[in-house]
């Protein structure tokens, strides 16, 4: 039996959930992003771009940017 992908909608919930977006799980957002979503996938994403700019989130990719351009080379 074929498994069904994750929905954007899914993945949102989750990330509100922990508070935590992690490498991996941003990478599967993209891949969803790129293939036909509904207007509630649509909605989903939109709410967790704004819980981003509120600061609700923390990011695993951004906290890696941060940490390297701190580091000394």
């Amino acid at each position: 039996m074929k498994q069904h992908p994750i929905s954007i909608r899914q993945l949102v919930e989750e990330i509100l959930e922990t508070g935590y977006l992690s490498i991996e799980v941003e990478e599967q957002l993209r891949q969803r992003l790129t293939q036909k979503y509904d207007l509630d996938d649509f909605n989903a994403f939109l709410q967790l771009q704004q819980a981003a700019m509120q600061g609700k989130i923390r990011q695993e990719s951004r906290e890696l940017l941060k940490r390297q351009s701190s580091s000394p080379c």
